[in-house]
């Protein structure tokens, strides 16, 4: 007979790892109507913030600034090129490099998006302090947990 128990640090109430899942998923649903405003999916956005910020990346750097391998970044860098937003192209200095950058096109969508960080704030319906403090909470996790990755995959 099988016992319908558990111990309280296997319920799904009790782990981090979902509660986190389950925020990032409701998350990017508020951000869903704002970025079908502007053409572009989550993931796209999150390398346009980034190119918005640095200009000029390689597909490296994209892939550590929103911790991606190359293999999820470039069907998404090819998409990006395809829709005219970014322009992708071999460095001249080492060839094995690609360089990405964006388009007018690309730079245009900057100022659609602008109030989308503004709009998230009021989805999340906190304060602005709350919303500063929860998210310096998510970066300090995020670093501790990617060190630790970092160690584990050195041994």
């Amino acid at each position: 007979m099988q016992n319908n128990t558990t111990t309280p640090e296997l319920l799904l109430e009790n782990q981090l790892c979902f509660t986190i899942y389950a925020c990032s998923r409701e998350i990017t649903k508020l951000y869903q109507p704002y970025l079908d405003k502007i053409g572009v999916t989550y993931s796209q956005y999150l390398v346009l913030l980034v190119l918005w910020e640095k200009q000029q990346c390689t597909v490296k750097e994209i892939g550590e600034a929103l911790f991606l391998d190359s293999g999820t970044l470039t069907p998404l860098l090819k998409r990006l090129q395809a829709a005219g937003l970014i322009n992708r192209e071999r460095s001249l200095q080492d060839e094995r490099k690609v360089l990405i950058s964006l388009t007018e096109q690309g730079w245009a969508l900057q100022g659609e998006a602008v109030c989308i960080p503004g709009k998230m704030m009021e989805g999340t319906t906190m304060s602005g302090e709350e919303f500063t403090d929860l998210l310096g909470q998510f970066k300090n996790l995020l670093n501790r947990v990617h060190d630790v990755n970092i160690a584990s995959s050195q041994k």
